[in-house]
This record gives structure tokens, sequence and C-alpha cells, in this order.
């Protein structure tokens, strides 16, 4: 016969601190000391404390006369503690931590104006213990059937469970919850021990002929178990004590599982295991017992061991090490990252090498460190590279007097103001939650002092960067760069490690006055390399594109008797030039704008004016378009004339009658022969 025996059998840390502190009161010779209801769910450990004078009352009221009350781990309502004290009782508080925390969530939801929701048994002593902490509001529901009951109005939900329930149970009603109402929040409150015993029992069942429960049958842990290895295991048996073990049952099969509930103490389990030795022969190599006894795990303070994650929230990391109490790692002592984010960070099934703070931290917990483990694996890291001088990361968590702190692992490394950058900097809290390439400068042990620089790395960053681009530069290369200043006649621009000039006439095919008219400080930009000079190391660089100048492929866009639209940009003695687009104007010979001679252009054009003209050459290499006004649309001086004296107003402007026209040309013509002759 072989036998499997869950590592999760018996007392939870719960139960197991309850018990405890029982024991301890009773071996301090407290007079009068009652607990409120059975400390736990097991007739055989409450007769045992009744033997000792641990005397079991429903409510304080039935104590006689003055004495200590311990509140089991099912914790209590609000309003029993006022009872206790209004009682003139001292009180010891046992309730499990994980109730506890159910309370303290219960409470602050329950002011938040939300409906509590609690999945579980409304019987169940840690179940009113809870709805007390919303004042016995709380819908309690053990079935979908009981979940239909809560008001379809209900405006915001949160849910919480027994810690005892099944995992099945809670995702069922949730799910209901999820269908029928929209602003839930959850949490979790399933016990991690209760959680791991059931799974546990469900793998062992699934593998044995038979298996054992023990545990008292008012236990609902117990319960639970028992229904989860029926479900697997046809033969599931529950027991209480050793006597009721079904030994005509089992005596012949080959494989038995055993379990028992968090409220079954080592002892029950082990006098189950020595019943069941009666069928083990000789030629086994280990006795039940002795199976038993082997699969306790034994802990001690200052050990390293290795766990599982079993559950965490904001403050705190829950901790398998196959012991009969979890560990919790607080988070301060998990990491000293400000931005650890543990939804992000952290997974349920990782392991995990822990440092044994305490065994026992005072309500049952096996207190632990991660960060002192790391720290151990850390300073090796440390010294290898301060030896190998090869860089090492660590977050700053501290801006101090003349430099910053920076963690790696839980080492803190002093890096002063001077090697924070290689740049000098005002104000050191940029760097803060940073993570910076440091160079260990200086080490000592001993003493725990670690200094490092980052400037020492990034100044060889800075070197070996230009001299990759010295070694690779040419003309006509392209970079993508960093603009880092500017200057009245250009900026300058960071191409990986050497910064090189790109000139203002550089920096558009349009006039620019400054810099800041096209680029930002910090712009990623694409320059080419127009000139350099190794000697003197500098770069002249491009930004415009040749694809934007505006002459780019002139010749398709402006073909030669192509009649155009422009606006006379400015007056010249020789004619007008016309602004086709931006950046190309086009000019009008004085000989192209009228049929009619003229004096000047401004006799017949002004600037802004809108003009039609033909296309009559393109030269793309100078830069020169030659167009008609006259070819297409004539420009009469004489109307122009007659145009701009009425747009003023004035009498000079006047219509001149046509039979004067020959008059004036002959009176000037004679005032011309007029003056020859004179100085003839």
């Amino acid at each position: 016969m072989e036998i499997i025996l869950a590592k999760t059998a018996g007392f939870c840390f719960g139960v197991d601190k309850a018990v405890r502190t029982v024991n301890q009161l009773i071996e301090q010779n407290t007079e009068s000391l009652y607990t409120l209801g059975p400390i736990i769910h097991n007739e055989q450990v409450v007769n045992r404390l009744k033997d000792k004078g641990v005397n079991v009352i429903a409510n304080p009221g039935d104590a006689q006369g003055k004495g200590t009350v311990v509140i089991r781990a099912h914790g209590v309502a609000p309003d029993v503690y006022k009872y206790i004290e209004e009682c003139g009782l001292h009180m010891v508080d046992a309730t499990c931590p994980y109730v506890r925390k159910i309370h303290e969530l219960v409470e602050e939801k329950y002011k938040e104006g939300y409906q509590i929701v609690i999945v579980g048994d409304k019987d169940h002593p840690e179940v009113k213990g809870v709805n007390g902490w919303c004042n016995n509001t709380a819908y309690i529901v053990n079935t979908i059937e009981d979940a239909e009951k809560i008001d379809k109005s209900t405006d915001k939900i949160c849910v919480v469970a027994q810690t005892t329930i099944t995992r099945e149970k809670w995702n069922d009603i949730n799910d209901y919850l999820d269908k029928n109402f929209s602003n839930i929040v959850k949490y979790d409150t399933i016990c991690n021990a209760t959680g791991r015993r059931q799974e546990e029992a469900a793998q062992i069942a699934r593998d044995v002929d038979a298996m054992i429960v023990v545990g008292s049958r008012s236990s609902s842990n117990t319960k639970k178990l028992y229904e989860v290895s029926k479900k697997y295991c046809t033969k599931t048996y529950m027991v209480e004590t050793p006597g009721e073990l079904p030994l005509e049952d089992i005596k012949n099969l080959k494989k038995i599982g055993v379990t028992a509930g968090a409220s079954t103490p080592d002892w029950i389990i082990k006098e189950v295991i020595e019943k069941m030795s009666e069928f083990n022969t000789q030629e086994n190599e280990m006795s039940f017992k002795e199976a038993f006894e082997s699969s306790l795990v034994t802990l001690r303070s200052g050990e390293i061991v290795e766990g599982k994650i079993i559950g965490f929230n904001n403050t705190e990391v829950f901790i398998d090490m196959g012991y009969k109490s979890d560990g919790i790692i607080p988070m301060e002592e998990f990491t000293d990252d400000p931005d650890f984010n543990p939804e992000e960070s952290l997974k349920i099934g990782d392991t995990v090498q822990v440092y044994i703070l305490r065994v026992n931290d005072g309500e049952g917990n096996v207190l632990l460190s991660k960060k002192k483990v790391d720290a151990l694996k850390a300073w090796d890291k440390i010294e290898e590279a301060y030896e190998n001088k090869t860089p090492v990361r660590a977050k700053v968590v501290e801006v101090v007097n003349g430099g910053v702190i920076a963690s790696t692992s839980g080492i803190r490394i002093f890096v002063p103001a001077s090697q924070v950058s290689d740049r000098y900097v005002k104000d050191l809290n940029e760097f803060m939650r940073q993570v910076l390439n440091l160079r260990i400068i200086e080490l000592n042990k001993q003493k725990r002092k670690v200094v490092g620089s980052q400037r020492v790395i990034l100044e060889e960053e800075k070197e070996a960067k230009e001299k990759a681009i010295w070694e690779n530069i040419e003309i006509g290369k392209k970079y993508t760069g960093t603009v880092k200043s500017f200057t009245d006649f250009g900026a300058f621009v960071d191409i990986g490690g050497v910064d090189g000039l790109v000139h203002v006439s550089e920096l558009s095919w349009t006039k620019v006055k400054h810099p800041s008219e096209v680029l930002k400080i910090g712009q990623p930009v694409e320059v080419t390399v127009l000139d350099l000079d190794r000697e003197k190391k500098r770069i002249s660089l491009g930004y415009r594109k040749p694809e934007d100048n505006p002459w780019y492929n002139i010749e398709q866009k402006y073909k030669v008797g192509d009649v155009v639209k422009g606006n006379v940009a400015r007056l010249v003695p020789f004619g007008a030039f016309v602004e086709l687009e931006k950046g190309v104007d086009g000019l009008v010979h004085i000989s192209q704008i009228s049929n009619v001679r003229i004096a000047k252009p401004g006799d017949v054009l002004k600037v802004g004016q809108t003009v039609e003209a033909k296309v009559i050459e393109v030269n793309a290499e100078a830069k020169r378009i030659s167009l008609s006004i006259k070819e297409v649309n004539p420009i009469d001086p004489v109307n122009k004339t007659e145009e701009k004296a009425e747009a003023s107003g004035t009498e000079e402007a006047e219509e001149i009658p046509t039979e004067h026209v020959e008059d004036m040309t002959v009176t000037i013509g004679d005032l011309a022969s007029e003056a020859t002759e004179e100085k003839a």
C-alpha cells in the first residue's frame, strides 16, 4: 500500500495562531479564560482546552465576572468589541489576518457607498462577522439563486469571499454578477492556504484508490475538501478520529490519499497515520508515521529558502515554502523600486528565493525578505563589476546633498553630482527614478560604501561614437541627427557623437533670417554631409532637400508657349518680375509688356497686380523664366493712363477730345524745333 500525504494537510496559520494564543494564555495562568465560540471547528481540540480550564461562551454576557476572552480566527462584528468592553472583560484578538483584511475592505467600501456582496455561507461565523462591518446590510450569496435576489438597480457593488469557499463557486457567482451589473469591484479574499489545500486534494484524489479527509464535520474547510475529493475519487471518507477509519474498505487498496482540514491539529493526523500503519509491513522502507513527519518542513531564521508566489496585493507578497504557514514578504522587503507595480511584475506560480527574517511574525506568519537575498547576490556582482570595470544599471531612488543614491538589487550606490552626467546639471531631481548606467569607481564592502559614475561611461561612449563617425563619414552621406543649438548663422546638429553645422543658407530654399524659423531644439532631422575638414574636425551639413527646391523639374511645370498667371512682385527699369509660385519669378522684359513703346514698366503696371503672360523661355540651370504679356493681352499705355486718371478722380485725368491729340503733338514738335534753333 502506498500513501500520499498532502503537504497542506493540517492547521493553516490563522488557526494555528488562535490555538497557540489560547495555550500561551493558559501557560500564563490567566484566570477565567474564555473563547467567544469554539476556538476552532474541532471538538478534540476544544475538549482538550476545556480540560485546561478554557470556557466556551456564546456571547460576552455569558462570562462569569471579569476575565479574558479570546476572539477566534473567524473574527467578529465591531459591535462585539464594544460589548466585550462594556462587560468589563479583557480582550485578546486572534482574528486571522486574512479575515481582518476583509473587515477593513468591507468597512472602507461600505463608507464609499458600495453595496457589499459576500460570497459564502450566511450561517458561518466568519461571514456573520464580516457582515457586521457594513452594518449587516450585505447580500450573502451562496448560490446563483441567492445572487438573483440582488436588487438589479444597485448602483455599485463590492464583492468579497468567505476565506474557505471553493474557487469554482467564486467564479460561477462572479460570472453571473458580471452579466447583470456594470459597476463591480471584486476582491478575491479566498485564503491562499484554502485554495492550495483544495487544489492539492483534487490532484491527489485523481491518482488514488481512496481518499481520507481528516477533520471535523462542523468545519466548512473540511467539508469543502471532502466535496472536492469526492468529485474525483468515489471512495472518499471523512473522519474526525482514527477510530472512524474504514479499515475494512481500505486495507487491500494499493494507493490512498490523505488530507486534512485547516482546523485539524498535527497530532490527530499523526494518530490517523499510525492507525493506518497497522496495514504496513516490515518490508516498507518508511512507515506512514515517518512519512508524515518527514513531510513537515522546518524553517529557521537567517536561512535562504525557495518558494512560490501564491498571492499578492499592494503591500504584501504571499509565498508557499511547503511550511505549515505561509510566508509573507512586506513590499518594502520585496523591492526598493518606487515605481514597482505588483500587477505588472508579479506572477502567481513564479519561484523566488527568500531570506527568513522571523519564523513567527506575531500573527502566525513567516516573515520573509527578498531584498536581503538580492543584496547578498548583488554584492558579488558589484565586486565583479568593480574589478572588471563592467557597467551596472541602477535606478535613482533618492536625491541627497552632493549627489544621488541609485539602487540595484538592494545595494545603494552613491553617485556624486559631478559624476551623474557629462554636462552640468543644475537640478539633480531631473534624474529621480531614472536608470543610470554606472561604473563602480570606489568600493568598501566592510563599510558598505559604493561610489559610481555615469559620466565616465558617457564620455567613453561619446569618444567611441566620435571615432566611428570620423572613420566612416564622407561627403554626400546622410545622417539622422538631433538639433542641439542655434547661432545667427546656422544650427548645430548632433549626428551621433559629433556636431555638424547647417548654415542658415542650407536650411531652406527660401530666405531665412534665423534657424528657429525652420527648426526646434531637440528635433530629429535628416541631414546630408556637404563638406568636412578632418584636421579641424568641422562638418558642413545640408538640411534642405533638392526635391523641395521650387526650381526642381521646372521645365516640366512651365513649358514654352504656356499661358500662366501671376502677381507682379517688383518693378525694375528693364521690366517686371512676376511671381508664379513661392520662390519662382518670371521676368517680363519692358519690350514684352506692350505693343506700344513705354518709358518704364511702372507706367502700365503696379506691384501686386495680377497678370497673364506667355512663357517664351525656360532656363532651369540659370533659374530664369522669360515671359511676355503683350502676346497674351498687350497693355495699352494710353488706356492705362486713362484708367489711372479715372481711379484718381483728378481734373488732369479728364478725357481729352480726340480732335486735340494731333494739335498737342504738333505743338510739342514745334517747341522742339524752336529749342534747336536757339542752340544753333
